[in-house]
């Protein structure tokens, strides 16, 4: 609604954009079709199940795997916001989004890109706390902590999202409607501005390079305190723990913020567009899809708990 009374607000000429698209060769629309069809169908699928053995399982209603429940619902999320549509780019023959609806598939991208940040950050936090300060790891991650951290998560990503989404709204697009990208982001949407966009790319850059260096601080500093912790453990037992512990979480964070970085960090002006189209696909699509995987093929009390979970079914 709110989204929707700040679209009506602006000024633009412009009603509704087109998308180019991931790709213009026509031979490649169907190939490319299938096989983002089933990526959407993995991330799906292999997300809902994490949420499903999670929520049906005792002996996962832990604080980790509170976090990856969480984590889980936003790689969803996630997906539904971009992918159907990008389908659907590839079997239609032009790509025309509102501009109403451009800005809600910003404000939502913005949204769970955002907490997808914090959640991440807050799972780094939980590791250091287990690892660490084992003897008040139960005290100290509280389901109302824990509870509390993720709303904090949420609440920051959609203040994040509103204002991402509200300058955008604020310019004014009156020449080109044709967007080189298969969903509305920001860099690209900034492109079509034919008013100034100084304070946006401003604004914009200030948000993103405070979560990153908050969030990046804290990951960076509870890694940090975690490997001082384990280099006194002398015994191979305890490196195989701290590393079974975080082992899914650094390759998730890698993943997560390596795609980010690559695609927001451009090298030139004029390609841009183009490396940073190919280069979200990272994020948008593979991220959600792998993290089910990575939290799922490596654990034991997700492979113990899909047992007992397939056992009831068949029974």
């Amino acid at each position: 609604m709110v989204l929707g009374v700040m679209a009506m607000e602006n000024d633009s000429s412009v009603t509704e954009f087109i998308f180019l698209g991931f790709t213009d060769q026509p031979q490649l629309q169907l190939p490319l079709f299938f096989l983002f069809l089933l990526n959407y169908l993995v991330t799906v699928v292999g997300n809902l199940s994490l949420i499903y053995l999670i929520c049906l399982n005792s002996h996962l209603h832990t604080p980790m795997y509170f976090f990856i429940f969480n984590l889980s619902f936003i790689d969803l999320c996630h997906s539904l916001v971009i992918t159907p549509k990008m389908l659907l780019n590839f079997v239609s023959e032009k790509n025309i989004i509102s501009f109403t609806e451009c800005m809600t598939q910003l404000f939502f991208f913005c949204f769970f890109v955002h907490s997808e940040c914090y959640v991440l950050t807050a799972m780094a936090y939980d590791r250091y706390v287990a690892i660490c300060k084992p003897l008040v790891y139960t005290v100290t991650m509280s389901p109302q902590i824990c509870s509390l951290l993720m709303f904090g998560s949420y609440v920051m990503g959609f203040a994040g999202a509103m204002v991402h989404t509200g300058d955008m709204v604020r310019l004014s697009f009156c020449d080109s409607n044709i967007i080189n990208h298969y969903m509305c982001d920001i860099f690209p949407l900034l492109q079509l501005s034919c008013s100034s966009t100084y304070a946006s790319e401003l604004v914009d850059s200030i948000i993103v390079s405070t979560v990153v260096i908050i969030s990046g601080f804290i990951i960076f500093t509870s890694y940090a305190l975690i490997l001082s912790s384990v280099l006194h453990v002398s015994s191979a037992q305890g490196w195989s723990k701290a590393f079974s512990t975080c082992g899914s979480h650094i390759v998730t964070v890698g993943l997560f913020y390596g795609s980010g970085l690559f695609t927001h960090l451009k090298t030139s002006p004029s390609g841009s567009v183009d490396q940073g189209k190919f280069l979200s696909v990272f994020y948008t699509n593979i991220v959600p899809m792998l993290n089910p995987l990575i939290y799922s093929l490596r654990n034991k009390d997700v492979k113990c708990a899909l047992e007992k979970t397939l056992k009831r079914i068949i029974n």
